[in-house]
């Protein structure tokens, strides 16, 4: 069966920056045909939970408080690769909005909870390299 990379707040992991889940029922149909590989590119990369909210603001990724925490953001994005890599998966399925893994949808960086066009710092890094990358919305596109 061929593996797919999934956000882990999609499958309802506690994970994401209030400390929650954002479990989506459609996960349910990708388990019949793939392999999850879960996986939270911000705890990865060694942000807290919960964390404050962070937004991408030109090439930094920035907390609420204005501390840089690019760094762990970038650290998150590289270990996904390296995990797709060594496990040959080549799609993905990433939480949209998230400064993460929003695949077409990303907050503008003023934390006013507005949307721009964007890709979160892992969707990105996956997509240039080759991995399919999916948002929570275009699962039925792979099953």
């Amino acid at each position: 069966m061929q593996k797919i990379l999934i956000s882990a707040c999609l499958v309802g992991d506690k994970v994401n920056y209030k400390g929650q889940g954002k479990y989506c029922p459609k996960i349910e149909k990708l388990k019949e045909k793939y392999e999850l590989v879960l996986f939270c590119p911000e705890v990865e990369g060694g942000l807290p939970i919960p964390r404050l909210p962070n937004e991408i603001r030109g090439d930094k990724v920035i907390r609420i408080d204005e501390k840089d925490v690019t760094k762990e953001f970038k650290d998150g994005a590289e270990k996904a690769l390296m995990l797709c890599k060594y496990l040959n998966i080549k799609k993905a399925v990433l939480k949209e909005k998230s400064p993460s893994c929003g695949v077409h949808f990303i907050h503008d960086g003023t934390f006013r909870d507005r949307l721009i066009d964007g890709m979160g710092v892992t969707a990105r890094k996956l997509a240039s390299n080759g991995i399919e990358v999916y948002s929570e919305e275009e699962i039925d596109k792979l099953i």
